[in-house]
């Protein structure tokens, strides 16, 4: 995979709680932007917390927008209960997950390298 300069990265940077509160105002803040063909949206998870089962609805509404307009969607920095979450649901097989941002852009699934412009 070859990043071109006409790939845009949205970043979400949720804090604190993804639950039923914490899940809403995602879920809002993704609304407003309208996924597009050619767009990363990262999902920074490096301050939250915690997350319930209905924290996980944002996450996979996000994912089935991103999957149909062509964007591609990705975790980052998931800390330990909200990775145990996703994994207790498999759901950690269904996102991409990467350890730091940066490797989002260094690595891909496969671990073959990602070329930036």
């Amino acid at each position: 995979m070859i990043l071109t300069p006409e790939l845009q990265v949205i970043l979400f940077k949720p804090q604190g709680s993804i639950d039923l509160e914490g899940g809403k105002a995602l879920s809002e803040q993704m609304t407003g932007v309208v996924p597009q063909a050619h767009q990363l949206w990262v999902i920074d998870l490096v301050k939250v917390n915690f997350m319930d089962s209905s924290g996980l609805v944002p996450l996979v509404k996000a994912l089935k927008a991103a999957r149909q307009s062509g964007c591609r969607l990705v975790l980052c920095n998931v800390q330990p209960p909200v990775r145990l979450i996703l994994e207790l649901t498999q759901l950690d097989s269904v996102f991409e997950i990467f350890n730091t941002y940066e490797d989002i852009f260094t690595i891909s699934k496969d671990n073959s390298l990602v070329l930036a412009d």
